[in-house]
């Protein structure tokens, strides 16, 4: 059976590819297993926020990963502090003598607790390729003359492509050139949280003089303020403050600002003020680039033949291949063994061809909605208001496009409209990417999060 710290490694490394490394951060820092008795898991955390939120959030994907490891574990229970840690060792102790596994070197738990920043991240550690190059160029102008250049400086594209890298490059590198200025990183969610507390709490006032001042304030997802009317607001009114006064403000979303559609028009403005770049899927050279210094991060080499492989089968997402990277090295401290490119075709062997995995029409319609921040019951029902029709039209063409549905059925699937209807959206989109990037990106990035679904 593995050690308590050897399976909470594992998870945390299985937890990586499915969210964010802002809230990876932000929400599993200072978390471990206490113990493993009677079918049950007891899991350490900081505070009775994170605990609420964990249990809300992340219980069924960590009760699922941690069931994958041992499946004698039917239940999970999230516990405040680590009152028992020192008996439960003692215990381990007077039991048997472990063999010592040194623990996986989780680096993104070292941030500074002033700032939020992960000194890892740097723009050593970034690799630069033709998908990234604007985005790299745009952050290394803003170094220059923070608040002055490229203000605000708002990066998107796809989950897990790099965007928080370099945001805390950026940040990291503002804290070394220009040591007085104070720096703030933060995710969307963390900060709706904080203003969620000011309120209860009575104290907007010393919310808002806490950020405005700060000479850079560094955001991640902020995509995860629609629908939020009374955040909006308040962001609206510091972003304001910090933009008049030039201080630099930074920012990233898995879409354009265009494409959030509940985003108060006033920020959606302001945002396209600034500087947009995009950061798209890495290439094939660029992906064994990342494996490798990845690699070197945690001292540890492995076979360019497994590099090679890895980049193959992970194509998408530069987490993903990290997270592929940190189940190689878990393999290798568990059985001592460095693993070849045998062993590595087999711990991956479910990448290849995933099992039955199918697209459907209700998950593409599922996930158009999503992107644009809506209910699914919008795109089929007769509404005629602008911010549904575009994103219902998209949804028919990605049926046709990526399922070959036919118009009549699509038409079905849309309430039972005519098949005219279906034809009269996949042609207006199909002229419409070809006058609009921005649309174009949009689709692309639907395409995406179909293709990782």
């Amino acid at each position: 059976m593995l050690t308590n710290e050897e399976l909470w490694q594992a998870v945390l490394a299985q937890i990586q590819l499915n969210i964010s490394q802002a809230n990876f951060v932000t929400w599993f820092k200072n978390t471990s297993i206490l113990s493993q008795k009677e079918n049950k898991v007891v899991i350490s955390v900081p505070n009775a926020f994170v605990k609420e939120w964990l249990e809300n959030k992340y219980n069924k994907i960590i009760l699922k990963i941690i069931h994958s490891l041992n499946d004698q574990i039917k239940e999970i229970e999230f516990c405040v502090g680590k009152e028992e840690t020192k008996n439960i060792h003692k215990k381990q102790h007077k039991e048997t003598i472990l063999p010592e596994i040194s623990q996986l070197d989780f680096q993104e738990f070292k941030i500074d607790q002033e700032t939020n920043l992960n000194p890892r991240y740097t723009f050593d550690s970034f690799v630069i390729g033709s998908f990234n190059e604007l985005a790299y160029a745009a952050a290394c102008a803003v170094l220059k003359n923070p608040g002055f250049v490229y203000n605000p400086l708002f990066i998107y594209g796809g989950v897990g492509l790099g965007k928080t890298h370099l945001l805390q490059a950026i940040g990291n590198d503002v804290i070394k050139k220009f040591p007085l200025k104070k720096v703030k990183y933060l995710s969307s969610e963390r900060f709706v949280s904080e203003v969620v507390a000011a309120i209860k709490n009575h104290d907007m006032a010393k919310f808002k003089s806490k950020y405005k001042n700060f000479d850079v304030l560094i955001i991640d997802d902020i995509q995860f303020l629609a629908n939020k009317e009374k955040t909006q607001e308040e962001f609206f009114h510091i972003f304001n403050f910090l933009y008049e006064n030039n201080r630099q403000i930074i920012l990233s979303s898995d879409r354009p600002p265009k494409a959030i559609q509940t985003l108060a028009e006033r920020l959606r403005s302001r945002f396209e003020g600034g500087m947009i770049a995009d950061i798209s899927i890495p290439d094939f050279e660029t992906r064994v680039a990342i494996l490798k210094i990845k690699a070197q991060e945690k001292n540890i080499n492995f076979s360019e033949e497994v590099y090679q492989y890895i980049a193959s089968i992970i194509q998408k997402n530069i987490r993903e291949l990290e997270g592929a990277l940190n189940r190689l090295i878990i393999f290798q401290k568990l059985n001592n063994t460095i693993p070849d490119l045998e062993i590595t075709k087999n711990l991956f062997k479910n990448l290849i061809s995933p099992p039955n995995k199918v697209i459907t029409p209700k998950k593409i319609i599922e996930l158009v909605a999503e992107f644009y921040d809506l209910k699914e019951k919008d795109l089929l029902n007769n509404c005629r208001k602008k911010e549904i029709v575009k994103p219902r039209q998209i949804a028919m063409y990605l049926l046709r496009n990526e399922l070959k549905n036919s118009f009549p059925s699509i038409g079905r699937k849309f309430g039972g409209k005519d098949h005219t209807t279906a034809i009269h959206a996949y042609k207006k989109i199909i002229e419409e990417i070809k006058k609009d990037k921005k649309l174009e990106e949009e689709i692309n990035l639907i395409r995406e999060k179909i293709l990782n679904c």
